[in-house]
């Protein structure tokens, strides 16, 4: 892999990790596009990693706070306290439903579906919801202390659709959220948190596809380095953009973007015009 090709792909995998987009498709229609195909699974974890590992950072705090709150909950019972140890419990959840269902799927849904086809139909499918949530659903005002199991248990089964390929994690997660009655600024941060053990847990279950050796002969080490620094880069400004788009947006142009998206996918990355190009 080029020099060029390792920054193009690092930032496209940044950019589009957070956003309701799918960084899935993206990954695979800059794969179509440049006539390239990964080895294996290897540098999707490798750029996974890097992904995951800008939200860690830029979430160290909150995530400590949930981490000591769950904790102190045992001690002291105080309302903080309390918010804290429940979300750490929804956020269990919700990855653990996402996990199992995820596994049970894992024969059905291979790579064989990374198609342009069905990644045009999820992206549109992607902007069909991002609408519906916007146009016909009323934005509820609970807030972490008022959610509950049940509002865990709905955000892991939509979490569990982003294993097509095409559907975007993050859209799916954040879109459930507001349909039960999150406001804007709990989604999302159920969401991004919610993104750590999703992503690293997917990670895990693909760790038996991931050759290090393998990964540095057929990238190229040099390029291997700047895919996750550029990653890593762009995953950061993207966590930053989206959570300020957030406040003052509409995710409708998500929807726009996707529907565009899925119409150059399907017309123009079908097998028959690759084929021409």
């Amino acid at each position: 892999m080029s020099i060029i090709e390792a920054i193009i792909f690092g930032i496209v995998q940044g950019i589009t990790e957070f956003l309701p987009i799918s960084s899935t498709a993206h990954i695979v229609i800059t794969q179509l596009l440049f006539n390239y195909q990964f080895p294996g699974l290897s540098f999707e974890i490798f750029l996974h990693i890097a992904s995951i590992l800008a939200v860690i950072i830029y979430f160290r705090r909150d995530l400590i706070e949930v981490i000591s709150g769950f904790f102190n909950y045992f001690v002291n019972k105080n309302k903080e306290n309390r918010t804290q140890f429940f979300l750490a419990i929804y956020i269990v959840i919700a990855t653990g439903i996402t996990a199992v269902l995820g596994i049970l799927l894992k024969d059905f849904i291979g790579e064989g579906l990374k198609t342009p086809t069905v990644i045009a139909i999820s992206l549109t499918v992607t902007g069909i919801f991002l609408i519906v949530i916007e146009r016909f659903v009323t934005y509820g005002n609970r807030k972490e202390g008022e959610m509950t199991f049940l509002d865990s248990i709905f955000v892991g089964l939509g979490q569990t659709i982003a294993v097509f390929p095409g559907i975007s994690r993050s859209g799916a997660t954040l879109i459930t959220a507001l349909f039960i009655g999150l406001n804007r600024e709990t989604a999302v941060r159920y969401s991004f948190l919610l993104s750590i053990p999703a992503i690293l847990g997917s990670s895990v279950l693909a760790i038996g596809d991931f050759t290090g050796g393998e990964l540095i002969a057929e990238i190229g080490l040099l390029s291997l380095i700047v895919s996750f620094i550029v990653t890593f880069i762009f995953s950061w400004i993207g966590i930053v953009w989206l959570i300020d788009f957030l406040k003052k947006n509409k995710l409708i142009y998500f929807a726009l973007y996707c529907f565009a998206m899925a119409l150059f996918v399907y017309f123009y990355l079908s097998p028959d015009t690759i084929m021409d190009i």
